[in-house]
């Protein structure tokens, strides 16, 4: 059991370090050697977790999705929201998330590394997300669950790319907030938009929650 536990400490380890690398340098200028030095781990024993640098990357790609969970909420409208905030929240910080969302734009990336992963597990979960939302009431007959997580989607990621481009992300939370303005009213009934929180400090916010929850 503790040899199990220690491996499972190597692997994450590997991974943030390999999250940092790929953030900093993207994939193409990325090594082994570099992963090496920031995990301070044996080349053995990358090696035995991750065979090459391609499944290092789909290992990296493979984590971001986790980073969104949050507590569920009776109204799944404010769940996706909750989702995006906290995602931009832990971009602030987390190597590991930012090393997989800029692998996932990296137009360097190899055929053997699918960095289209990642966009398919989103939509997957905000889709179903969104349906429970539609069955519940909470949206317009108008819209399109499918569609409407595909321009979220795509919005998001175009979004804390400018950010990251011009502030190092530190007005991502504002630029969500304006970003759920402009989409809540096309897709949520007008009895709901009033009780909806989409506030710039809504990530900040919720992982205090799960902090305190956790302590």
């Amino acid at each position: 059991m503790a040899q199990q536990e220690r491996a499972i400490r190597t692997r994450r380890a590997i991974l943030e370090a390999a999250g940092a690398v790929f953030d900093e340098h993207g994939y193409t200028s990325t090594t082994i050697s570099m992963v090496l030095e920031r995990a301070d781990v044996t080349k053995g024993a990358l090696y035995f977790h991750f065979p090459s640098k391609e499944s290092l990357a789909q290992a990296v790609l493979n984590e971001q999705v986790p980073f969104g969970a949050v507590p569920p909420q009776p109204c799944k409208v404010q769940e996706i929201i909750d989702m995006t905030f906290v995602v931009g929240q832990r971009l602030l910080s987390n190597s590991l998330l930012r090393g997989s969302v800029r692998l996932a734009v990296d137009q360097e990336t190899p055929s053997g590394v699918d960095h289209g992963e990642p966009f398919r597990q989103w939509a997957h979960r905000l889709t179903a997300l969104l349906e429970q939302a539609r069955v519940q009431g909470e949206l317009l007959p108008t819209a399109n669950p499918r569609e409407t997580v595909d321009l979220l989607v795509g919005s998001f990621t175009g979004i804390q790319l400018m950010s990251r481009a011009l502030t190092n992300r530190a007005d991502l939370g504002h630029r969500l907030s304006v970003l759920w303005a402009h989409i809540l009213p096309s897709i949520a009934v007008p009895g709901l938009l009033i009780a909806l929180d989409s506030r710039a400090d809504r990530g900040a916010r919720v992982l205090e929650s799960l902090e305190v929850a956790a302590s």
